[in-house]
């Protein structure tokens, strides 16, 4: 069992907190797209443009259940929550929703690698935001906001971490 996942939209920073995370319970980060990456020799980005949404989704549960398998801090990709699967494992985790306002999650996607974005990532996002809050929500024990310094994100998920 993981000690912590962090769910949330694409730039809401969850391997940034993860990260942060791992540095200070003093464990390993394991980010679900690295591991799919591995599992299938190809960067998550790349092998969803070539497999589809779909078949990309079953792969993704299946790096999701690799990866909450160990003592670590779990970063995931911000669409784990779309599959009832994938909903299920992380209910069974300590799962802590990171997010921050729309205008701040475009600016940190940026250029990025993101083929769910498109080519307008306000309306992408938007869009994202409204398919996907009642899964973050029903998975998740805390959420907490990101637009602040790092210090006191990693606080307020280590306190939500607690109180569960």
């Amino acid at each position: 069992m993981a000690r912590l996942v962090v769910v949330g939209l694409p730039g809401a920073g969850k391997t940034t907190v993860a990260r942060a995370l791992g540095e200070r319970l003093g464990c390993e980060v394991a980010d679900t797209d690295d591991v799919l990456a591995a599992m299938v020799g190809a960067p998550a980005p790349d092998y969803l443009r070539t497999v589809g949404e779909a078949q990309f989704r079953v792969d993704e549960v299946a790096a999701l259940r690799a990866s909450v398998a160990r003592d670590v801090v779990v970063s995931t990709g911000g669409g784990v929550v779309v599959t009832e699967a994938a909903r299920a494992i992380l209910a069974g985790e300590v799962t802590v929703w990171l997010d921050a306002p729309d205008e701040v999650l475009v600016e940190r996607v940026g250029d990025g690698d993101r083929p769910l974005l498109a080519d307008d990532p306000p309306a992408a996002i938007a869009a994202l935001r409204d398919r996907r809050s009642a899964w973050y929500r029903e998975v998740s024990r805390a959420r907490v906001n990101t637009a602040r310094p790092l210090e006191e994100v990693v606080e307020d998920v280590l306190r939500a971490m607690m109180a569960t």
